[in-house]
């Protein structure tokens, strides 16, 4: 796919109660105290780069009261000379009544954009508080938090990093912004950050996990490989969330043909499809389309304009059956439908488009007429709930009292996505750790990191198949954010713990 469509369209810090911090330490000399950093955009509010409030709490997750501590922070970001270049917003949460810290996972967390915050899986997916929304992830208000009982501070403690210049995060005005914003310089200064929060929290002894979601995910498969190479840090697991394509490359035909199976369970979420395939369910369907996208449709569209004008005619006529789009479109793209185009073209006819991230989700355009969207009606509707929820999270129940405005979105552009080796990256990471585990969790109606691209990435991660036994897919019927959908908030949770229980080894780390 288009690799800008892979780039998820979403995006801390605050201040400035203060509780004195640990001194950073750097290898042979000492770091000198932070000062209040100037962030971009607004000279008059500063922030405290280094600080931290901490709130007890408790949550009953499956049944089992879980007592724990909140603690939300400032790290900074330091040059080689000790100088302060950014601070880092993160909110850690460290279950209390665990004596024994070495036996007990870490999670590290981030979010995507790039530019945004770890909101999104902080207050919905994995943490112990739930944002407000029905049971298929629709804004409800009044606005608010409520306990996450699915959360998976029961079996693990868990790390929320904002990246630089997202949520409160935000670097110096004059700090060099190539340092920040781009796929390996991200992937280098929060290895560094980590290493740093480690050890300030003694959990260097700890099984260590990442999760990302959307471009969080070429974040989290760089870092596996950066902390192992220069850090010295090896991980249990890596989770990847509606996956990004990681550098793997497939322009051409493999591009072309591989949102079909998307398209097919987004038409039958929708009921566009013939009564044969509706009759199936969604997991039962889409297996055949798999399955023709592989073996007819990439071979069709490798031959261009020479394919034999018959063959063009029956596999429009299979994709047609398949996306819920006519033959007589799918031909005027020459096998090749833009997912933009689909978003529109579904149900025209209707007066509705469907959400770029979620499917299920329906947006109204001042026209019928046009081959895109006006907006993405899915991101309109997850800023309606998201927004106040963490505000009113942050800043009253953990007390962390800051003018800064917490940005969903942060100005983090330009990116530089050259040499994007993520994927590559991970595969030399499992390769050289065997105790290192790969999970990927994807919603079937994504159409911006759609679930049939996050399986071909996990096949080329593995070229030679030595990988398997450590690599998995899961699947869920929502889209990006899988976890708004209640049942799949309960499936999700539950397939991380499970994979974080079954990649705690159990001999020693040899092939």
């Amino acid at each position: 796919m288009n690799v800008s469509k892979k780039w998820m369209m979403f995006p801390l810090l605050a201040g400035l109660m203060a509780a004195p911090s640990l001194k950073a330490q750097q290898v042979g000399k000492a770091v000198p105290p932070a000062k209040p950093v100037a962030p971009m955009g607004n000279p008059s509010v500063t922030l405290n780069p280094d600080t931290t409030v901490t709130t007890t709490h408790d949550v009953t997750i499956k049944g089992q009261k879980v007592p724990y501590k909140a603690i939300a922070g400032t790290q900074p970001v330091w040059d080689q000379d000790g100088k302060v270049l950014a601070g880092l917003f993160y909110t850690y949460y460290e279950r209390t009544d665990v004596k024994d810290k070495a036996t007990r996972p870490l999670v590290i967390s981030f979010n995507g954009g790039p530019g945004t915050p770890s909101v999104w899986m902080q207050i919905a997916y994995t943490g112990p508080r739930l944002l407000n929304i029905d049971d298929e992830g629709y804004p409800v208000q009044p606005y608010g938090i409520h306990e996450n009982p699915e959360s998976i501070l029961d079996i693990a403690d868990i790390l929320y990093v904002d990246p630089a210049n997202t949520g409160f995060s935000r670097i110096n005005k004059d700090a060099p912004r190539e340092k920040f914003f781009g796929v390996n310089a991200d992937i280098k200064y929060l290895a560094e950050w980590i290493n740093t929060f480690v050890s300030r929290h003694n959990r260097w002894a700890s099984p260590k996990y990442l999760i990302g979601e959307s471009y969080g995910t070429t974040r989290v498969s760089g870092l596996a490989l950066e902390l192992q190479n220069a850090q010295w840090m090896y991980l249990n697991g890596v989770v990847l969330v509606s996956p990004t394509e990681l550098g793997i490359n497939r322009n051409g035909p493999v591009d072309a043909a591989m949102t079909l199976p998307y398209y097919a369970a987004t038409a039958w979420y929708h009921k566009a499809l013939s009564a044969d395939l509706q009759q199936k369910d969604l997991t039962a369907m889409l297996p055949e389309v798999e399955n023709f996208t592989i073996n007819e449709l990439i071979p069709a569209i490798s031959q261009g304009g020479f394919l034999d004008e018959q063959k063009r005619k029956s596999i429009a006529g299979r994709m047609a059956r398949y996306s819920g789009l006519s033959e007589k479109v799918i031909l005027q793209h020459n096998l090749n439908v833009p997912p933009s185009f689909f978003w529109k073209e579904l149900l025209r006819d209707k007066g509705y488009t469907v959400g770029r991230l979620d499917s299920r989700y329906l947006g109204q355009d001042r026209e019928d007429a046009g081959t895109n969207p006006d907006y993405n009606a899915e991101l309109t509707s997850w800023l309606h709930a998201f927004t106040p929820a963490i505000n009113i999270y942050l800043r009253e129940e953990l007390k962390f009292n800051t003018d800064l405005k917490y940005m969903m979105f942060g100005p983090v552009h330009p990116w530089d996505r050259s040499n994007d080796n993520t994927g590559e990256n991970l595969r030399q990471a499992m390769a050289a750790n065997p105790f290192l585990h790969v999970m990927i969790q994807s919603g079937y109606y994504d159409g911006a990191c759609d679930y049939f691209n996050a399986k071909y990435s996990m096949w080329q991660m593995d070229p030679g198949g030595r990988l398997k036994n450590r690599l998995s897919w899961k699947g869920y019927r929502s889209g990006h954010m899988m976890y708004l959908r209640k049942d799949d908030l309960t499936t999700g949770n539950e397939d991380i713990r499970t994979f974080i229980k079954g990649s705690i080894p159990k001999t020693a780390a040899k092939y």
